[in-house]
């Protein structure tokens, strides 16, 4: 990414993807603490100064996908993330937002940036409820952007019945163990995705949303 997107003190300018869903004031409010420059916008000005982009997310992948293209935000994505390269990052429903398609109610096309679809979560164990809400550990690769530095037991919070089966499995960098293991955190490029919430990981989650803060493409 051409330097002089960034301010002149090297600092992201972020713009969390407002498209009517999601825990934005959360996601928002990790951001000012750890001093980057945020805002909430579905203007297309806003998205194409930001050097970095959030899309957040709890709902439906179909509710997801009707807003992102009732907000006209679809058209302006695809040329900021896929043709300028700017980098991203999907939490939760944003994750799965990324997929070709996903499978709830009915099928429905995604923004197609990461090859593989949405579904429902199988439960493995007669303990195992869903949604899958609550705190667990992942496991991480070596070579994780979002995970660099962090050494200690990677735990985070999720709240989720549906999950993203990636074709490529080498962009995983992330899995989780429970209902039989998913994945749990993707990196492709400039495309970053957890399904976890990092805005309600506590100090963890704002190393990992930092270290996405910090990542420059190219």
């Amino acid at each position: 990414m051409p330097k002089d997107l960034f301010s002149a003190e090297g600092f992201a300018q972020v713009c969390i993807i407002d498209y009517g869903l999601g825990n934005i004031t959360s996601v928002y409010n990790a951001i000012k603490t750890l001093g980057f420059n945020v805002n909430i916008s579905n203007n297309h000005s806003d998205i194409e100064k930001a050097t970095h982009l959030i899309l957040p997310g709890v709902g439906s992948f179909y509710s997801g996908m009707k807003n992102l293209q009732e907000y006209d935000l679809i058209d302006i994505l695809n040329h900021e993330v896929i043709k300028k390269k700017k980098p991203i990052l999907g939490i939760c429903l944003g994750m799965q937002l990324l997929a070709s398609f996903g499978h709830e109610s009915k099928y429905c096309e995604g923004l197609g940036w990461v090859k593989g679809a949405v579904k429902r979560m199988n439960k493995k164990l007669e303990s195992e409820k869903l949604p899958h809400m609550g705190w667990n550990n992942l496991s991480a690769t070596s070579n994780s952007t979002l995970a660099k530095n962090i050494t200690e037991n990677l735990v985070f919070y999720f709240v989720h019945s549906y999950h993203l089966i990636p074709e490529d499995k080498t962009i995983i960098t992330g899995l989780c163990d429970y209902a039989g293991g998913f994945v749990a955190m993707i990196e492709s490029e400039n495309i970053f995705g957890t399904q976890f919430h990092p805005e309600k990981s506590h100090d963890i989650g704002q190393r990992l949303i930092d270290n996405f803060l910090n990542y420059r493409a190219g």
